[in-house]
């Protein structure tokens, strides 16, 4: 019977607006808003600087795979030794 009660007494606390206040709701709209728009160019900016970032490593990768083909010492090391096939 005590569980009843204070299952009716927390759904009159909800019923009467006891909630805490939230940041939002002490906020003018126009703050949230602007707060909003500046997150998410925040995440755009973030964005794009992963962008350039992965841009970059791939041009890295590139330019060592190109010096690597061009290396005789890395193509003999790193070719197959059977010379069989090339009869």
């Amino acid at each position: 019977m005590v569980k009843k009660r204070n299952s009716q007494h927390s759904s009159n606390a909800s019923d009467n607006g006891d909630k805490p206040a939230t940041l939002k709701d002490l906020l003018n709209a126009d703050i949230v808003s602007k707060l909003k728009a500046q997150a998410d160019e925040m995440k755009a900016a973030e964005e794009a600087r992963k962008q350039a970032q992965r841009k970059q490593e791939e041009e890295a990768r590139r330019a060592e795979q190109k010096r690597l083909e061009n290396d005789f010492e890395y193509l003999l090391n790193n070719s197959k030794q059977d010379w069989r096939k090339h009869k």
